[in-house]
């Protein structure tokens, strides 16, 4: 659980390679070089998702300042250890040509009751340990929008191949139509209607290549290198994928993700400020002491004073009431981030085995019937069996087919980037605790 989890914390953050001097220092000792080299090559360099994700790590924003917020907290930590200043007053009284009374110097301290400082220092731990948490967070959902701004890249790579090979297909039944048109073979009309779908194959092609060109800058604006040069992305969408078990996902999430560490620590701090409102209410109490020289009466004196407030008319009474209004807050928080971490889950995994499915529809039956009936339609119209419609509509029949099933893999890839986000996962590989067996 999250309430007893500095060392956890800790020892998670160096995991991750991070630090209290900011994240992904290591990271941006290994990748700096490559990305200025990137960003000033003129030859593009094929990433990987691995690559991708490690300069993210070195140089995104979000992520440096969500390590700034740590060392803020550790200022306010190393703040709530001091105690307060003594004061020193030098005054006179009676001042005259005898030189009046003159108190030189008068040392006052003020002493904290209640275990206010002790309280006081237990509060900024606990935003410590939120901030901690936050950096993890932070690092999660940078890998899940780096993870899946690379498959929408790599999807509309795909797509692009997949259109230009259409484009072939369609070029070749251009030539094809045009040799049996000055043959007179075929009509007038056959050979327009094949050229109008090459027109809008070629058209689809060109909005896909601008989709593209999209993807990748908005891929690399969350990576915070948006002046990276686009280049090919390694990977292919047609690796297996992964398999989740939603039941020991959701336990998983409910407990280890760093947005419910927050809120546990968020009860926490809220407790623990409730009892500091509580404190407020005691007095604290100041004490003095110093030398007094009456010159009047030629005399060396020492005095003391001891100050305390009477609290008859403010015992922190509001603060006391907002502390307890935001410790029941606080512990509906948690139940709120969960319900919401579980409805974030059950729409991925929704959307994966959607898509999932569609994709072995298409891989095993769809896609296969496709290619054959659009085999069987172009061979039966070179032998003169068929009219170059029913060609026509086995080719955007099979193109369809292939596009489809592109964006399933897309789309199934994205969700799987979601889906290992939540689980706190470094790679997309499905670890024993989370797959079903």
């Amino acid at each position: 659980m999250y309430r007893r989890l500095s060392p956890w914390m800790l020892t998670l953050a160096a995991l991750f390679g991070m630090s209290a001097d900011g994240p992904g220092q290591e990271t941006r000792a290994r990748f700096g070089p490559i990305v200025a080299a990137q960003v000033q090559s003129e030859v593009p360099k094929t990433l990987s998702l691995d690559d991708l994700i490690q300069m993210s790590l070195a140089q995104n924003p979000a992520l440096a300042q969500a390590g700034l917020n740590i060392e803020a907290a550790r200022g306010d930590v190393r703040q709530a250890q001091l105690y307060p200043n003594p004061t020193v007053t030098v005054s006179g009284e009676e001042m005259n040509r005898q030189g009046g009374i003159i108190t030189a110097p008068m040392v006052s301290q003020e002493i904290i009751t209640a275990g206010k400082r002790r309280l006081d220092m237990a509060i900024a731990s606990k935003k410590y340990d939120q901030a901690t948490i936050g950096l993890i967070r932070q690092r999660f959902m940078l890998i899940s929008a780096v993870r899946q701004g690379y498959f929408e890249v790599l999807t509309a790579q795909q797509r692009v191949s997949t259109l230009a090979s259409l484009e072939q297909i369609a070029k070749n039944s251009y030539e094809n139509t045009q040799r049996l048109l000055d043959a007179k073979q075929v009509a007038l009309l056959d050979s327009l209607q094949v050229q109008l779908e090459l027109n809008r194959v070629q058209a689809d092609l060109e909005a896909s290549k601008r989709e593209q060109t999209a993807a990748w800058r908005r891929l690399t604006s969350t990576m915070g290198l948006p002046q990276l040069a686009e280049t090919i992305l390694a990977g292919s969408l047609e690796a297996p994928l992964p398999n989740y078990d939603f039941e020991t996902s959701k336990a998983y999430v409910i407990e280890r993700h760093p947005e419910v560490g927050v809120a546990l620590v968020g009860v926490d701090h809220a407790n623990l400020t409730l009892k500091r409102n509580e404190a407020q209410a005691i007095p604290n109490v100041t004490v003095g002491a110093g030398f007094m020289r009456n010159n009047n009466e030629r005399e060396d004196q020492w005095r003391f004073q001891v100050s305390v407030p009477l609290p008859l008319f403010n015992r922190n009474q509001g603060k006391i009431l907002t502390a307890r209004a935001d410790v029941d807050r606080s512990v509906q928080e948690v139940s709120r981030v969960q319900n919401d971490l579980v409805n974030r889950l059950a729409t991925a995994f929704g959307t994966y085995a959607a898509a999932k499915e569609r994709v072995e529809k298409y891989r095993k039956s769809i896609l296969p019937i496709a290619q054959q009936a659009n085999k069987i339609a172009f061979d039966a119209y070179k032998g003169g069996q068929f009219e170059y419609l029913r060609v026509l509509q086995s080719q955007r029949a099979l193109q369809e087919a292939n596009l489809e099933y592109v964006r399933s893999l897309g789309e199934a890839w994205r969700s799987a980037a979601e889906i290992s986000a939540l689980l706190l996962q470094e790679d997309l590989a499905t670890p024993a605790a989370i797959q079903k067996k």
